[in-house]
């Protein structure tokens, strides 16, 4: 494992890569440093050299003041394979990572070589807003305890509880901060891919667990019917975090669909 920085308008991004292979760059989402994608990492990296890092606002990475927004993260990624002496990669991103992973599509697309959209949205009016349950789980966390937040927020995001403990535990050991969150949480709400879609040129895989409280899984369609070519799969009775409930199967997925 290597770890470097990369620098986008003057903001370092930290990073870091292991194994060998075709590039595949990981974009992981609201909340979550690079240590977000540890279930799948290794298992990817036996067939590539996988690039994961932390968003601007998370982690070893610098946190400028908000708020941020998706094609300023993509932008971002872009520097992270420039640092990486990387032309070309396959990008995988998950939540607000997918629609980070959008943008590098768009807007860099002679970056991207194949793309996987993970439980995510294309954003916009005409897109499905988060479930109401969350919308309120979000609201009565500002008035709790920092841990109890974080555990009803982690726990809502799976379908399975055997991971949480962890997750957990990582969480609290990396706390992020609250501005930084809301300049994140910004890029996420004001993201809106809707209408361009059509101009994603990269074969595209769009992923999503069906049981997902975070993310309505309603705009899995809308993703895979306004993107060319691209092909849509469920993840049977999994959560938000479905990496982490069923790394295996998501590994198998992915190596499936870049082979």
């Amino acid at each position: 494992m290597t770890t470097g920085t990369a620098t986008a308008a003057g903001v370092r991004i930290a990073y870091e890569e292991v194994g060998d292979g075709p590039p595949l760059l990981l974009i992981h989402g609201l909340g979550y440093p690079r240590w977000g994608w540890a279930p799948v990492v290794e298992p990817l990296a036996k067939t590539h050299r996988v690039i994961t890092f932390d968003n601007r606002g998370i982690g070893d990475s610098d946190a400028p003041p908000g708020p941020y927004d998706t094609a300023t993260m993509a932008a971002d990624a872009v520097a992270v394979l420039d640092a990486a002496g990387v032309r070309r990669a396959h990008v995988m991103g998950a939540s607000l990572g997918g629609m980070i992973a959008q943008m590098v599509a768009l807007d860099h697309a002679d970056r991207v070589d194949r793309l996987i959209l993970a439980c995510t949205t294309p954003g916009g009016a005409e897109a499905y807003p988060l479930p109401e349950a969350t919308l309120t789980l979000i609201r009565e966390a500002t008035g709790l305890p920092p841990q109890e937040a974080t555990r009803r927020l982690t726990a809502n995001a799976l379908a399975s509880p055997h991971p949480l403990e962890d997750l957990l535990a990582r969480r609290l050991a990396d706390p992020q901060d609250p501005r930084a969150w809301q300049a994140q949480s910004a890029a996420s709400l004001g993201h809106d891919a809707f209408g361009r879609l059509a101009g994603v040129t990269a074969p595209t895989l769009v992923l999503h667990g069906t049981a997902d409280r975070v993310v309505d899984p309603r705009n899995a369609p809308l993703l895979a019917e306004r993107v060319p070519g691209a092909r849509l799969e469920w993840l049977p009775d999994q959560g938000h975090l479905f990496f982490w409930e069923d790394p295996e199967g998501t590994v198998e997925r992915v190596r499936r669909f870049l082979e």
